[in-house]
């Protein structure tokens, strides 16, 4: 365990850090852009400048000093404040996730950050160490990892012994019964447990070229060409001339064919670099009991969950990745997975579709995937044609009211009117054949979307509430709609229209069945 201790001491350095890089901006504006500048408001807002700056500086060393933590046998306790002291305590029995981010200023100071969070709302539920240690942050995971093992166990034995004792004899009142007893050496095993990880996942250079076009990260160049188009124009403050610079460019073939293919060039290795940076190193793992996702190679990111957390699985496909063969596989938990930008709780957003089917097995054993699934009734498709669209109506009088000219054609709002007609109609044509739903004894699976494809898988179990709707429409063809919620931050929720009332009944059935595999005390 962990005595009470402050934060790591380059935590403020790296408050600093953050400061200077929120202000980057006002600091170009204050003291680049306009150094030369004696406007009074110009004046009075350096000072202001200077005074926030020195107060953020006080107040980075003041938390440091009296902001401490501590790790016992059940729970992380906080402390912060001086004056009015605050206590947090967050037991590892509700640590949902364990996330690292490893950035270039930690990794040049050999160092890491850990974010525990937990089910809970708010911003105090969460125990976020911005710079931590590498044997520390090992050591905090273990202890977390090993509690929580060691609760499981000790449920799995609870429930043994009370199906033992209902074939043993009774217990006579008032007989004493023995607390049951943990010895040191037995607590130890799960935090000093080293199991064989399994590795299912490992980016290869060929899914790094891939990815690289899969997710168009190629186009990156295009705001970088704006941005410096934007910077000759000001080179040249002579419009007509950065115009006629650039129409000579352009009159001759082999110039702009060769700047074509340059730009070319240069935009798909961006578009690499960039994958490589982010995807490059990824990595997935898993034991008995967890999951480990790493990714990275500058800054690297790594995740880990408790298998038995898992509120649902989702496996996208955009219209790029159906065309490859290719899906990204997504896990819901129960917990925050702090900064979406990061993206922990993605698996490799490029697997091949059988590959990602087949990974949800290993990694999830109690998970089962099934791929034939029923489809909707044709009934259903004339019931999607007919449904009126709103935005198509309120932007056709719009269009109609002010009746804009695009591209000389004093008419184009009818005509934009019926395109718009037919991309709605079309993309209700594509959802109806992308939606697939089935039962699977106690899995569940839903398939929908239009241009993006979207698979959920949850167990009835990690389902806490189901809805039925019907509306005038589908109670006069026979279909319904069905809504399942998982808990998850924020919550899920998935939904399948149109499907048959047969099936929304067998659903609400097989959603009460859950008392099955859902043991309340």
């Amino acid at each position: 365990m962990i005595d009470i201790k402050r934060h790591h001491p380059l935590t403020m350095l790296w408050s600093l850090w953050k400061l200077v890089k929120n202000s980057f901006a006002i600091i170009l504006f204050l003291f680049v852009f306009r150094q030369d500048s004696e406007s009074q408001w110009l004046f009075y807002g350096r000072i202001a400048f200077y005074v926030g700056i020195s107060i953020g500086l006080i107040s980075i060393i003041w938390k440091w000093f009296t902001s401490r933590y501590t790790a016992d046998d059940t729970a992380f306790h906080i402390y912060s404040g001086m004056f009015n002291r605050t206590r947090r305590t967050i037991p590892y029995s509700k640590v949902q996730n364990v996330n690292r981010h490893t950035t270039v200023f930690h990794r040049l100071f050999r160092v890491t950050s850990m974010r525990f969070e937990t089910g809970i709302k708010g911003e105090d539920a969460t125990f976020q160490l911005h710079v931590v240690s590498l044997s520390e942050a090992e050591l905090l995971e273990k202890i977390v990892a090993g509690y929580i093992a060691e609760e499981a166990e000790t449920v799995e034995a609870a429930t043994e012994e009370d199906d033992t004792l209902h074939v043993a004899d009774p217990i006579e009142e008032g007989e004493a019964q023995s607390e049951p007893v943990i010895t040191d050496e037995a607590m130890s095993l799960p935090a000093k447990e080293k199991q064989e990880r399994v590795v299912h996942y490992h980016s290869t250079r060929k899914d790094i070229f891939k990815a690289s076009f899969t997710s168009l990260s190629f186009l990156v160049l295009i705001p970088v060409l704006g941005t410096l188009y934007s910077w000759v124009k000001d080179f040249f403050p002579d419009e007509e001339v950065t115009e006629s610079l650039l129409l000579t460019w352009l009159n001759s073939w082999w110039i702009a064919s060769l700047m074509i293919l340059v730009l070319l060039i240069i935009s798909i290795a961006l578009g690499i670099v960039r994958t490589f940076l982010k995807y490059g190193n990824f990595q997935i793992t898993s034991d008995a009991k967890r999951i480990y996702i790493t990714k990275g190679m500058m800054e690297q990111t790594s995740f880990s969950i408790l298998k038995e957390r898992v509120q649902a699985v989702k496996i996208t496909q955009s219209p790029m990745k159906r065309l490859l063969g290719l899906a990204e596989v997504e896990l819901t938990t129960a917990g925050s997975l702090g900064e979406s930008e990061h993206e922990v709780n993605s698996l490799y957003p490029f697997l091949p579709v059988k590959q990602a089917y087949s990974m949800i097995e290993e990694i999830l054993p109690s998970y089962r995937v099934t791929q034939e699934m029923e489809k909707l009734p044709q009934i259903s498709l004339w019931l999607r044609m007919l449904k009126p669209s709103w935005g198509w109506i309120v932007i056709t009088g719009l269009l109609w009211y002010f009746k804009p000219f695009v591209l000389g054609q004093k008419h184009a709002w009818w005509m934009i009117s019926a395109i718009l007609l037919v991309w709605i109609a079309t993309c209700r044509v594509v959802d109806f054949f992308h939606t697939r739903y089935i039962l699977n004894q106690n899995f569940i699976q839903l398939r929908s979307g239009a241009l993006t494809s979207t698979l959920f898988i949850s167990k009835r179990e990690k389902v806490i509430e189901v809805q039925i709707t019907r509306n005038v429409l589908q109670r006069w063809l026979g279909v319904a709609s069905i809504h399942t919620v998982n808990r998850a931050k924020p919550v899920l929720h998935h939904r399948a229209h149109d499907i048959p009332l047969d099936m929304a009944e067998s659903f609400q059935s097989w959603y009460m069945g859950r008392t099955q595999d859902v043991q309340t005390r």
